[in-house]
């Protein structure tokens, strides 16, 4: 995906399309952290408390539905 930044105010701004929104599970009121390897723009949700631990209660839902399923798989 080719995205253009507009002009927003004295700065730019990038749209992220709405479905990659809600894939991430991304609203205007997630914290996002912004680093940069010196070639790339790396932008991910910031891992506040709420967020790990609905994170990993998901996971462990996840282990507990598919676990034995992926053991399987990996081996």
């Amino acid at each position: 995906m080719i995205k253009k930044l507009s002009k927003h105010g004295n700065s730019l701004a990038l749209v992220i399309d709405r479905s990659i929104l809600e894939l991430l599970n991304i609203n205007e009121r997630t914290p996002l952290e912004i680093s940069t390897d010196g070639m790339a723009l790396v932008i991910v949700p910031s891992t506040g408390k709420k967020r790990r631990k609905a994170f990993v209660a998901a996971l462990n839902e996840c282990n507990r539905i598919y676990g034995d399923a992926l053991k399987r798989l990996a081996e």
